[in-house]
């Protein structure tokens, strides 16, 4: 552990502590953010009468349209000139969410990212390849920081030039990489290309994340790179990479660093608190970020929390891995669909590789999804057939049967009928470097 102290805090204590911080942060909001002086105004809270968390549902609760909506700097709680940093969101449409950092938040920012380059796996000492963005992405930034302050010699790679990556990886030996699951996937493909084994890869453990990912791709990557994996988590709202990590060997959810970030599960169309262990739409505050703090943000990301004391004796609460999102969500022929949905069920088709893409089409007034599935080699080359140009192939027996199978599991378990178009190995994308895109929606809405 990094800070075993805090990590392993008895839970009434955390409890107290939270209070304590929470109490704080509505004052310091509501003097110096007028969106939430409004706001609380709004909601009927008295900043004076917040004194535990307990009080927190009473608070209003943030979305990103907020941010949008006070573009660029209208949420912060300090002025320009004491901000040491400045981090944007990439989003597809529009102007970016812009987030900025105090001194103290870049100081708290590595200690997190330090907590969890730690659950990891991480150790001072140790090579850490990283292979996230940097720039305004908080990804490559947020856990350089937090590698060097758990004494870690960072190798800052960045994205992309997946070439220079493995050279790098063969050379200088690092024992830990961090990067997207779906780059690992391709760093993993890279390594087998050249015909180097996994056990020949220097890596031991990876710390991933930035997008949404299953228990098969985990184990794709880990198969693949010779590694230990484990899922971090955060958004760039909240503070970036370092919200929650897993501990190495445990797999039973990531722990929430709660003495900063405080989590509740709520319904997605009600928004009031579901129990432990029931899946809902992740919200978080940030206890003491000082730039940009924020009540009960809204992150759209489903999961569910357990508050028992984890295998490693760690107190904070856990979240599972996020199943998908409210604002990624699928709705076909009024279905609600998640490409992890999907994922879950290409665990159970051996045939199939960990590479897909969803392809959302209207035809006239119907909805259409096209699940692009590549094959695994093994397959591919048992079944002898020709792609086309594009890597699909034709629709002919044992391919068709095998079509046939995967649109039946997927109508059985997702309730929605797809068309399976199957691919050759290497035909579906792959990431360069960043977030993968898995859907691909052609509609008109």
């Amino acid at each position: 552990m990094f800070d075993p102290q805090i990590e392993t805090m008895p839970q009434a204590k955390l409890k107290a502590l939270q209070g304590e911080r929470l109490a704080r942060l509505v004052r310091y909001v509501h003097d110096r953010v007028p969106f939430y002086r409004e706001a609380l105004a709004g909601a009927g809270v008295d900043p004076a009468s917040v004194t535990s968390v307990a009080d927190i549902t009473r608070l209003p609760i943030t979305r990103k349209r907020d941010l949008h909506e006070n573009y660029p700097m209208g949420l912060f709680a300090v002025k320009p000139h004491e901000l040491a940093r400045v981090h944007a969101s990439s989003g597809t449409t529009g102007k970016p969410t812009v987030v900025g950092y105090t001194r103290n938040d870049l100081a708290l920012f590595a200690e997190v990212n330090a907590r969890c380059l730690a659950a990891a796996g991480g150790k001072a000492g140790m090579v850490f390849h990283n292979a996230y963005g940097y720039g305004l992405f908080t990804g490559g930034l947020g856990l350089h920081g937090g590698g060097e302050r758990l004494g870690m010699c960072v190798v800052p790679v960045s994205g992309g030039m997946t070439d220079r990556q493995v050279t790098l990886i063969m050379d200088l030996k690092p024992e830990m990489i961090a990067c997207t699951p779906s780059y690992a996937q391709t760093l993993a493909e890279e390594f087998a290309r050249r015909g180097i084994a996994p056990e020949e890869i220097p890596l031991r453990y990876g710390i991933l994340g930035a997008e949404p990912w299953t228990e098969a791709i985990m184990q794709d990557v880990q198969q693949g790179l010779g590694i230990q994996a484990t899922n971090i988590y955060g958004l760039s709202e909240v503070i970036g990479p370092g919200v929650a990590n897993e501990a190495v060997g445990e797999g039973e959810g990531s722990y929430v660093w709660e003495d900063h970030f405080y989590p509740e599960i709520l319904d997605p169309e009600t928004g009031d608190p579901l129990p432990d262990g029931q899946d809902g739409v992740l919200v978080i505050t940030t206890l003491t970020k000082e730039a940009l703090p924020l009540l009960r943000f809204w992150t759209g990301d489903i999961t569910s929390l357990t508050r028992e004391v984890g295998p490693s004796g760690r107190t904070h609460a856990r979240i599972g891995m996020i199943r998908g999102r409210t604002d990624d969500m699928l709705i076909v022929r009024g279905v609600n669909v998640y490409p992890t949905q999907i994922e879950a069920v290409l665990q159970h088709v051996p045939e199939a590789s960990a590479h897909y893409q969803l392809v959302v089409r209207r035809e006239r007034k119907l909805d259409d999804i096209e699940l692009r599935l590549e094959l695994d080699q093994a397959t591919f080359a048992r079944l002898g057939v020709t792609p086309d140009e594009g890597g699909a192939l034709n629709p002919e027996d044992p391919v068709e049967r095998l079509a046939r199978e995967v649109q039946h599991k997927v109508r059985d378990t997702v309730g929605i009928g797809v068309k399976v178009t199957l691919l050759a190995p290497g035909a579906a994308p792959r990431s360069a470097g960043g977030k993968l895109r898995r859907i691909v929606d052609e509609r008109k809405l």
